[in-house]
C-alpha cells in the first residue's frame, strides 16, 4: 500500500490507544470503547495492508 495509507492506518491506532487510556483515566466506558474500536480498526486495516503487500509479490 501507498505509505500516505500506512501513515494513515497508525494515525488511528495511535489516536485509539490515546483515547482509550484517557477513558481509562477518567473513568469514562464511552471513551473507552471509542478508543478500543479505534485501536482494533486501526490494526486491522494494517494487517490488511500487509496480507495486500503479500500477495502482491
Amino acid at each position: 500500500m501507498s505509505v500516505g495509507q500506512t501513515i494513515k492506518h497508525k494515525a488511528q491506532e495511535f489516536k485509539g490507544r490515546i483515547t482509550e487510556r484517557i477513558g481509562r483515566t477518567t473513568r469514562n466506558r464511552r471513551l473507552q470503547r471509542e478508543g478500543t474500536t479505534g485501536r482494533l480498526s486501526g490494526s486491522l486495516k494494517q494487517a490488511g495492508d500487509k496480507a495486500k503487500d503479500a500477495f502482491r509479490r
